[in-house]
């Protein structure tokens, strides 16, 4: 089962999830708002994708956190990420419990949920 990780709201979930109907693919969506994962959720993500590609730069959280945030250690990200679900960037992918493809690139996901 594929697990699809992001906020209603957000125009590139939008866009996945039209994608995902499209191509006939089920999933489950979880509003990390609603629902925030936790932090080992997290921690096998990061171990998995990498805290760098999970970073939500494009959102408040990430700007409120000041220069600090660049010289921060994955652990730091961790950290962020577990205590606001806001900074991970949206769409996540989740397939059979391992996090494959994050942020929605047509030819990404499709790759890595077909693997």
């Amino acid at each position: 089962m594929i697990q699809v990780y992001g906020i209603p709201t957000c125009g590139t979930c939008k866009k996945a999830f039209q994608w995902l109907a499209a191509n006939g693919i089920e999933y489950e969506f979880i509003n990390t708002k609603e629902q925030p994962p936790s932090r080992n959720m997290i921690q096998a993500w990061v171990k998995t994708l990498g805290y760098k590609p999970m970073r939500n730069t494009s959102g408040q959280s990430y700007r409120a956190l000041g220069d600090q945030k660049d010289s921060w250690t994955e652990e730091q990200w961790i950290d962020a990420f577990s205590k606001d679900a806001m900074l991970l960037k949206r769409p996540l992918f989740v397939k059979d419990g391992t996090a494959v493809a994050v942020g929605f690139k047509e030819d990404a996901v499709r790759q890595a949920l077909n693997s």
